[in-house]
């Protein structure tokens, strides 16, 4: 990696020498554009408006329009702002890691030490593992004043870029303000599939599709050229999953975790299943082989009050002989009751 920044990080009157490197880096292949009766390379130029000159980057000046007037501004003038001359992180806060919003999250850096003793690199990363807080930092970086996160990871400090208050666009839908009806058996099926994929995260178990295939796709048509077939390559294209409205709630829900419990293996054989998942089970009338406890205990039931109640014989198909010898009272009692 190579440094793109160096400053110091300034600690109430604690000084931390640091050289700040990208984090995060994009993955995706690059693709540039060209002409397609050709293949010539298209390439775009600074061109004058007021001239036709082809313009170098050196030339450029920027400029800022309002209603009709526009200033120019030089390098020289906007490098005379105090804070793109500044190379210090200043801390302003140290606040709990929950306060901070994920959605003002922006560019992530690594802070490296730059000093021959790291000891106050190291001293105030102690300080924000012992009081499991976050520094709240402001730095220049780029010709923009910025707002950070100052963090550990693997025992490196983090400097998270943020967005700043009034770069947080608001939410507003109207549809969110209809008043809608959700049923308990509804929330209790959607819980039970949030259960039947629940798991731990872990980043690396995730592939970029697009980027794979795409690359799968360069690969074949250096091989094959335009004879390409991009159904030989992919396969017949996938069917679109349906993209309306779903009418009948319920129905999905039992139908996607039905799905989950097949792809399991057989739902909750190991007697895990949690009480979310037993009250779907019930109301999806035996579809699903995870009833099998409660159909054990209607047949508990059933042999209890065969003098009150007709046992119904067709809840479980493959029963076992305790199932079978309740069938047989059952049936003993209606004869009896018909002969009287």
């Amino acid at each position: 990696m190579r440094a793109i920044w160096k400053g110091a990080i300034a600690f109430g009157l604690v000084n931390v020498p640091v050289k700040v490197y990208s984090a995060t880096e994009d993955h995706d292949i690059s693709l540039h554009q060209v002409h397609n009766a050709d293949g010539g390379r298209i390439r775009y130029q600074r061109r004058c408006e007021v001239c036709s000159t082809i313009v170098d980057y050196a030339d450029i000046d920027k400029a800022y329009e309002d209603d009709g007037r526009t200033v120019v501004l030089s390098r020289e003038e906007l490098k005379s702002i105090p804070a793109e001359n500044s190379h210090e992180i200043e801390v302003v806060q140290f606040v709990p890691a929950e306060q901070l919003d994920p959605i003002m999250f922006e560019k992530s850096y690594y802070l490296e030490p730059d000093s021959k003793s790291p000891k106050a690199y190291m001293l105030l990363r102690r300080a924000l593992e012992d009081t499991e807080r976050v520094a709240i930092v402001q730095f220049a970086l780029r010709d923009k004043t910025r707002l950070g996160a100052l963090r550990i990871r693997d025992d490196v400090l983090m400097l998270q870029a943020l967005l700043w208050a009034d770069e947080v666009r608001e939410a507003g839908f109207p549809a969110l303000e209809t008043s809608v009806r959700i049923s308990a058996q509804e929330r209790e099926m959607s819980a039970a599939l949030v259960e039947s994929m629940a798991s731990d995260f872990e980043p690396e178990q995730f592939t970029d599709d697009y980027q794979a295939q795409l690359r799968q796709l360069i690969e074949a048509k250096l091989e094959k050229g335009d004879s390409l077939d991009t159904e030989e390559t992919f396969g017949a294209a996938a069917a679109e999953s349906g993209n309306g409205e779903v009418i009948d709630l319920m129905e999905a829900l039992k139908r996607s975790l039905d799905r989950k419990r097949g792809a399991a293996g057989g739902g909750d054989s190991d007697g895990q299943a949690k009480p979310a998942a037993k009250t779907a089970s019930r109301s999806a009338a035996g579809r699903s082989g995870a009833a099998k406890t409660d159909a054990a205990k209607a047949d508990a039931a059933k042999e209890g009050s065969a003098a009150k109640t007709p046992a119904k014989t067709g809840t479980a198909k493959a029963g076992s002989a305790a199932k079978t010898a309740a069938a047989s009272k059952t049936t003993a009692a209606k004869t009896a009751r018909k002969g009287a």
